[in-house]
């Protein structure tokens, strides 16, 4: 089956993906990888940002741009915004550069930034939708203002949850513990794990 691209941007995100896959393939360095998600979950995330309506999208983990693309343009579709970030300026300059050939920078918001120090100064109940695809050591650390940052009926996608299963299990201990989460893994690209947050009792 091929893959659906939004419209306009196939060439563009064909050339990151033959970019991403060689790239790694010739570099040793893991920082210097694109590690990117694959193109099925790029739809996949392009179906959840349109279905939820996702005006208010964080990405974590930023890369080249890849996935970011994805995200912008499902959440240009309705009406939303996206903020993303990465630890690696040079990766952030990659992104910004994709976005723009991607006409996508008026709704994207970049940022070379920990994760956890946006996460701990920022607003509870915020975000609509989280996906999460970055270093996997500190997610259980982060994991008290992921889930305070999402909205009530926000989601957190989380990539990896099949290839990287043994380095998501301290995260998934927290979500299991937390009685408003509704988790499922998704048998997509890498394997993606869904995290509902659900509405407090008695509301809607």
């Amino acid at each position: 089956m091929s893959t659906w691209y939004p419209p306009g941007l196939s060439g563009l995100l064909q050339e990151l993906e033959t970019f991403g896959e060689h790239n790694d393939a010739t570099v040793q360095d893991r920082a210097s990888r694109m590690l990117n998600i694959t193109p099925d979950t790029g739809v996949f995330l392009s179906v959840l940002v349109r279905s939820m309506a996702a005006r208010r999208v964080l990405e974590i983990g930023t890369s080249n741009g890849y996935s970011t693309v994805w995200l912008a343009s499902a959440a240009a579709a309705v009406g939303g915004r996206v903020t993303t970030l990465d630890v690696d300026a040079r990766k952030t300059q990659l992104a910004a550069h994709n976005l723009e050939r991607a006409g996508l920078s008026g709704v994207v918001e970049l940022r070379t930034e920990d994760a956890g120090a946006l996460l701990a100064r920022g607003n509870s109940e915020h975000w609509d939708l989280i996906f999460l695809d970055a270093d996997r050591k500190p997610y259980a650390t982060w994991w008290p203002d992921l889930w305070r940052g999402l909205r009530p009926n926000g989601l957190l996608v989380v990539d990896n949850a099949l290839s990287h299963a043994a380095e998501m299990e301290p995260l998934i201990e927290r979500i299991r513990q937390e009685p408003r989460a509704t988790h499922v893994l998704a048998p997509v690209g890498k394997g993606e794990l869904m995290v509902l947050k659900s509405s407090p009792e008695g509301t809607h």
